[in-house]
């Protein structure tokens, strides 16, 4: 029997990024029964267990790791409790999915790594406190952890660039999405243009009633080298010169679905801003929408707008494709591994203008969308995470039986 361990703080409350990485692969262990007779899982959170239903599988053994009467703190649990609590516990590895790895951890690990981390605390915008953590803890994961896991080929490359790490200490294991069936579009007709100021089909989404195909959508936690800031201002410029992009958008809208990490946030006060500059609410903002919703906004958009300028793989234009919706991303080595050409490509993301232009195609070029949706399951078929569970399973297997 195999003793792994997972940090799963991340999956507490409403997550993104590694947080939904967890649940996903928690889920995904919960759907093999198989599993029971060679691993048993110790998942360990800060606060509490979230009432998550896969998560009573008796595969899994679940531990709260704090003090009695003390609040609990990010810092105590994850440098000095979670590592005290490992020493006793005795697993055969214990996989860190948060970049980062304590000094005080004795044992074989698997940290999950990416260059996104390095960028942030080389030229980030996020407080001191957060930069020196991940500068210290994700260095060190860099030199001392058993194996680091990679979640692209791209990012595999930079991290040997970026933290000295040698080659065969990296293992590539790509992310998923859920169930890789493309929704046909003519369940969400989509018009060559969108020059209808009442476009047919309405639904409601949330609190929202919104007309499907007269929205783009952006999701994911907004740092700001993912250009939120940018997009919001392309869409300004696209809804204020319609006749310069042959469009007629008088409803059409921008949902940005993630917390504002700019420092400080600008993203509710630019929203309020253009909005008043274009006289009706073009912009909506929500920092988390539950997955039901989620998946109804990737289903009912025109587009997806991700022009994340450094990304390790980035998981919401792979999520949007599996809905029947095409992307716009920043033309990178990571996306064009993931996508070849099936998708409207971003050169300049820092250029609202470039944005713009790219907006414009995304919208009206019907041939372009159709090749991209004709590519989709092609490309759907290498990210699963029934794939991304068999990978980290041989993994852990691996490491478990070095000496």
């Amino acid at each position: 029997m195999i003793r792994v361990g997972i940090e799963c703080e991340s999956i507490e409350d409403q997550s993104w990024g590694v947080g939904r990485i967890v649940k996903k692969l928690l889920e995904e262990i919960s759907k093999r029964p198989e599993l029971q007779k060679e691993f048993k899982f110790f998942l360990h959170f800060k606060s509490k267990i979230p009432d998550l239903p896969y998560l009573d599988n008796l595969i899994f053994v679940k531990k709260v790791v704090k003090l009695p009467l003390m609040r609990p703190s990010f810092s105590v649990y994850y440098y000095l409790l979670l590592p005290i609590r490992l020493y006793f516990e005795k697993l055969d590895l214990m996989f860190f999915p948060n970049y980062m790895l304590p000094v005080i951890f004795r044992g074989k690990s698997l940290v999950m790594l990416t260059e996104d981390v390095y960028y942030e605390f080389k030229q980030g915008t996020l407080p001191l406190r957060y930069r020196l953590a991940y500068k210290i803890f994700a260095n060190w994961a860099a030199k001392h952890a058993t194996k680091i896991m990679a979640i692209s080929e791209t990012s595999k490359s930079e991290l040997t660039k970026l933290f000295g790490i040698e080659p065969e200490r990296i293992v590539v294991n790509q992310l998923g999405v859920d169930a890789p069936s493309v929704i046909p579009n003519s369940q969400f007709p989509i018009p060559n243009k969108i020059s209808n100021s009442k476009f047919p089909i309405q639904k409601e989404i949330g609190n929202w009633i919104l007309e499907i195909g007269n929205y783009v959508l952006y999701i994911g936690q907004a740092f700001p080298r993912r250009h939120l800031k940018e997009t919001m201002l392309a869409f300004e410029q696209l809804v204020s010169e319609p006749k310069t992009y042959n469009l007629k958008p008088e409803t059409l809208h921008l949902i940005a679905i993630g917390k504002d990490k700019y420092y400080p946030p600008v993203i509710e006060k630019l929203k309020n801003e253009i909005n008043h500059r274009l006289g009706y609410d073009g912009i909506i903002h929500k920092e988390y929408v539950p997955e039901d919703e989620l998946q109804e906004l990737y289903a009912g958009a025109q587009a997806l707008i991700y022009i994340s300028s450094k990304e390790a793989f980035g998981l919401p234009p792979l999520e949007a494709l599996a809905r029947g919706t095409v992307s716009i991303v920043a033309d990178s080595t990571v996306t064009r591994e993931i996508f070849g050409n099936s998708a409207f490509f971003v050169n300049n993301p820092d250029s609202p203008d470039s944005i713009a232009a790219i907006f414009v195609e995304a919208l009206t070029n019907q041939a372009k969308r159709e090749e991209i949706l004709k590519s989709a399951s092609q490309i759907l078929e290498k990210y699963t995470w029934e794939r991304h569970l068999n990978r980290f399973l041989e993994t852990i297997k691996t490491i478990a039986k070095r000496g």
